[in-house]
């Protein structure tokens, strides 16, 4: 809670930064603060409790929460480091950052919710700042289609969900998370039809911010027409945020109702593996293509999800891993396409012979998020297919192999183009922030491949 209080006002302190002389270290200031809510939720976590309500029971920080809490605030940090230029002018710098703080408020409370009134708050608070974040490239048409996509589609999403909260309501006269699940508990069977409708109207609503297949179609367009470093926001904070609200609400609140909606869960996993997997190898813009995969990676988390609903250490390290490789990804595609509109796989042809440090790079990054040793995505997978072997899913297993083998054509397409392709234009130079961040990024994909029970342990059963 206290990590919650530090990013809610750094929030505000970002509004009132325009009466100020604040501006010119906005950015530093929230860093540090995020640095400190960072340290906070660790504390938070080390001291041992278990759960703790606030708000009327409305907000729970246990141990899982803390832990998402802590990765939200982590990629946050890393993603400021990356943006840096994204901040560069004194033109609605404050608006930027103040949005992107209050999207990590929301993602905060997602992932700390025990009411379904405060998921719903959680999920506009940072819905509406990223609406507006996708069109802040305003001399860019591509980015104003984006956010109009983006805030049609998420309003259209929101309606499945109020509508399932709706429905459980009338069903339970509860919006508390603990209250229903103890009445499902009690007597499984015993609700009205419309109860288990609400169920699978919730999950449609948060398939659709998760970006699970066939509610994934907003994303290609919006990850490619936002401007790069909001797509890394998007793709990293954001899903951790919506990946930790489906966890919790399904694996807490939902758990006993399991055989009602396991099975649909399993065909959209299927789906989300095989489709984006297999679209991503006619695409030609990298930006796109690491659209597809942020999409895929989803199907992966679920499998695990599946295969034990009550255990988040698995997804957790996942999430974890994933969010690593994609802002080193993103880092590399952001320095290099410039002011591009589109970032074909052509702009990487010969790299390393253009700047080493880019290279290197987008490869560690791509080959951890194809899953190869010894890197954190494999580490990654291995626990996923693991988890869900030892629970009898074998098949699904199966077809999550071999996605990922199509997945390493893909992100091999543009590894071979960045050492056996001629390079084209001049040089490329980066800051020696830049090349501290790629280290960071290096340093982090090996540490969490090496040691993996340090994470494993930071998100218990919820």
């Amino acid at each position: 809670m206290n990590a919650l209080f530090v990013i809610t006002g750094l929030g505000i302190v970002s509004l009132l930064a325009e009466f100020g002389n604040l501006k010119r270290w906005l950015t530093a200031f929230v860093i540090i603060g995020l640095v400190a809510a960072v340290g906070l939720a660790i504390a938070d976590w080390t001291n041992g409790t278990s759960e703790a309500f606030y708000f009327s029971n409305m907000l729970v920080f246990d141990r899982p929460a803390l832990a998402f809490t802590a990765l939200i605030g982590t990629a946050t940090i890393l993603w400021f480091w990356m943006s840096a230029d994204y901040f560069a002018t004194q033109t609605h710098r404050t608006d930027r950052t103040s949005l992107i703080v209050f999207a990590v408020v929301g993602a905060v409370i997602m992932s700390s919710f025990n009411n379904m009134a405060m998921l719903f708050l959680g999920i506009e608070i940072l819905s509406m700042s990223l609406y507006v974040l996708a069109g802040s490239k305003k001399d860019s048409l591509t980015s104003t289609e984006a956010a109009f996509k983006y805030f049609l589609m998420g309003s259209f999403a929101t309606g499945f969900l109020l509508f399932g909260i709706a429905l459980i309501y009338g069903a339970t006269g509860s919006f508390h998370l603990h209250t229903i699940a103890e009445a499902l508990t009690a007597n499984p069977t015993g609700f009205p039809t419309f109860f288990y409708a609400g169920i699978l109207l919730m999950m449609i609503g948060l398939a659709f911010k998760i970006s699970a297949v066939p509610f994934h179609f907003w994303a290609p367009d919006v990850y490619s027409g936002s401007p790069t470093t909001v797509t890394a926001f998007m793709s990293t904070v954001v899903k951790v945020a919506a990946i930790a609200a489906f966890v919790r609400i399904f694996s807490t609140c939902f758990v006993a109702a399991q055989s009602t909606w396991v099975n649909v869960l399993s065909v959209i996993a299927i789906l989300t593996l095989v489709i984006p997997n297999v679209t991503a190898v006619y695409q030609t813009h990298v930006k796109r293509i690491l659209a597809y995969s942020s999409v895929g990676h989803v199907g992966y988390i679920l499998l695990a999800f599946i295969a034990n609903p009550t255990a988040t250490d698995t997804v957790y390290y996942y999430l974890a891993t994933y969010t690593v490789a994609s802002l080193a990804a993103f880092s590399v595609l952001h320095l290099l396409e410039g002011t591009a509109e589109e970032t074909t796989i052509d702009y990487f042809n010969g790299l390393y012979k253009k700047n080493a440090w880019l290279a290197v790079t987008m490869t560690i990054a791509l080959l951890s998020l194809a899953g190869i040793p010894p890197l954190a995505g494999f580490f990654g997978k291995y626990m996923v297919f693991a988890q869900a072997i030892n629970h009898g899913y074998t098949s699904l297993v199966i077809v999550a192999v071999v996605t990922s083998l199509i997945g390493v054509y893909y992100y091999f397409r543009i590894i071979i183009a960045m050492y056996f392709r001629e390079p084209e234009g001049t040089a490329v130079t980066i800051r020696g922030s830049h090349k501290a961040l790629f280290c960071a990024l290096i340093a982090l994909s090996f540490l969490l491949g090496m040691f993996p029970d340090a994470i494993l342990k930071l998100a218990t059963s919820y």
